[in-house]
């Protein structure tokens, strides 16, 4: 009887993509192996700026130069809240070249948020925008004991177009307590730190999620996490050596981060850059830089397709399309390639393996279930093995249902101090996922439920329970529930039920606007419905599910 040790899934692979790999100790041997082969190649493409290997690989320089001038050591922390800029890609790699380890932050975090990430992970320095540093870093810093350094950048800088679709400031000049990152990086060009270069087993980033208690807990990537997805996805594409890779993925997101960035420099590719997702933007960037692969949410190429004036030029340069991070709907896929041409490859990861652990391979299509009418999200890598569990950890048949559990090169070693976290989600170095799914008899996997109420919208996950700290902290707010919704543009977009004190009154968008002070725009509720009581067991917890089927 076939087993999942068995990998069934390697008869949907080719010779090549089976075949073993060889990945450098880190994405930063990548790309130093880059600047020494294509030393003028173009690295960043950012709107009508370009950055060399040679160029970026000097200031990225200047960066850890300055770092370790200002006392920054190997192991020491540096968190990067920044968009699609060339300073998020000159930042992380001067951090790694000063030894250091990144921590990826999401720009649109809001003060509390970004104020757990800094005292967690204990941040030495910070690199932000210079307008952030200005609204609220600056106060989030100081109530951060360990951080100590702050460097600021203006996303106009490398460019001089200025495309007021998405740069909309301008150059604010030096910030008080913060140094200019592209000043500094000038002023110490040609001095980087002489430390010894990261091995595969050293720690890249720490990159935050959301775990069973709903406060964010840190995912410890590591050199080598990332070298071998980055590797997987250069001999798996196959595309030319030097290709242009877009950033349809923000970088600080772990997909953007391995399967543009990391992939690119291992291939020594041309990474296109256009600060964040703007449909238009974008597609004016696809026919400026011809790129050759990206990745992105289902909702993105929504976007995209419904732009007005899109045509199927706009894609003709690519030879991959993937789409990761919100569920896939199947008539998107035949409804985009007949509009447009190119078939959108489905795949599924989590933070916890680095990006991708399962992709539909190129030149394959994704079946679909006829039961459920589930797009598969592909197949696994040849090092690696995905199966379906019971709640005993044990095995279930192809076909039935379980949670999807991982484990190979991609898989995390833990959670950043947290060995509790750690013992209950890698059991012996196995990710437990906490997805639902199934895997049919040739290796396809399919996910049919996400965790029990973990809510992703376009990508992003949301745990309720933060959000419904947030609602306790209003004072009508009796009793609240966070569900997540279909939506047929994010996925699922975040619903709150609350019941109100005796004596008290709000309406559903002043509550909704208190949240939206107050977290990430991704994070708030779109919908807020009140109720006189909400549904609980005997014992007073709050029922969800009962409010799930609510709609």
């Amino acid at each position: 009887m076939t087993t999942y040790e068995d990998k069934p899934w390697l008869a949907q692979l080719t010779d090549a993509q089976r075949a073993p790999v060889d990945p450098h100790p880190s994405a930063l041997h990548a790309f130093r192996d880059a600047v020494r082969r294509a030393p003028d190649r173009t690295a960043l493409a950012y709107f009508d700026g370009r950055l060399s290997y040679a160029e970026a690989d000097a200031l990225s320089d200047g960066v850890a130069g300055h770092l370790a001038a200002r006392g920054f050591r190997p192991g020491d922390r540096a968190a990067i809240m920044l968009q699609n800029t060339p300073h998020f890609v000159l930042a992380l790699l001067g951090v790694w070249k000063a030894g250091g380890i990144v921590v990826p932050v999401n720009p649109m975090y809001k003060s509390a948020e970004m104020t757990h990430v800094l005292t967690d992970a204990e941040v030495t320095a910070l690199v932000c925008a210079d307008r952030a540093w200005d609204a609220f870093l600056r106060a989030t810093a100081a109530a951060a004991p360990s951080v100590r350094i702050a460097l600021t950048a203006c996303e106009l800088d490398l460019q001089t177009r200025d495309d007021t679709r998405v740069l909309r400031g301008e150059r604010l000049g030096p910030r008080e307590g913060a140094d200019d990152l592209l000043a500094a990086a000038r002023a110490y060009e040609g001095r980087p730190p002489g430390v010894t270069p990261p091995a595969a087993a050293d720690t890249a980033l720490i990159s935050y999620t959301s775990g069973t208690s709903g406060t964010p807990k840190g995912a410890t990537n590591t050199h080598g996490n990332i070298a071998y997805n980055a590797e997987r996805q250069r001999t798996g594409l196959a595309l030319p050596d030097g290709a242009t890779y877009f950033a349809l993925a923000p970088l600080f997101h772990i997909t953007g981060m391995v399967c543009e960035l990391a992939a690119c420099f291992t291939n020594a590719g041309t990474l296109a850059l256009a600060y964040r997702f703007e449909p238009g933007v974008v597609l004016d960037a696809f026919l400026e830089h011809r790129p050759a692969y990206t990745v992105g949410p289902s909702t993105a190429y929504m976007a995209l397709a419904a732009q007005p004036g899109v045509t199927r030029e706009h894609f003709a340069s690519f030879a991959s399309l993937s789409s990761g991070g919100a569920p896939l709907p199947p008539a998107l896929v035949e409804k985009f390639r007949a509009a447009f041409g190119p078939y959108l490859h489905n795949g599924y990861g989590l933070t916890e393996c680095t990006a991708p652990c399962a992709s539909v391979p190129p030149g394959r299509e994704a079946p679909v279930d006829p039961a459920s009418g589930t797009l598969a999200v592909g197949v696994p890598g040849p090092d690696t093995v995905v199966r379906i569990i019971d709640d005993r950890g044990r095995a279930v048949p192809f076909g039935e249902q379980g949670e999807i559990a991982v484990r190979g090169p991609q898989v995390v070693p833990g959670y950043w101090r947290r060995p509790d976290a750690t013992a209950e989600t890698l059991p012996d170095g196995e990710l437990r996922t906490g997805d639902i799914g199934f895997m049919d008899p040739d290796g396809w996997l399919y996910v049919v439920d996400r965790k029990k109420d973990m809510i992703n919208a376009s990508g992003f996950k949301v745990w309720p329970r933060e959000v419904e700290d947030v609602l306790y902290g209003h004072p009508a707010v009796r009793e609240a529930a966070v569900v997540g919704v279909p939506d047929a543009y994010r996925g699922e977009s975040v619903k709150a039920y609350v019941s109100l004190r005796p004596g008290q009154r709000a309406e559903p968008a002043e509550l909704a606007g208190y949240c939206r002070e107050r977290l990430a725009a991704y994070k708030y509720p779109r919908q807020v419905e009140i109720l006189p009581e909400l549904p609980k067991t005997t014992s007073g917890k709050i029922l969800r599910r009962e409010l799930r089927g609510r709609g």
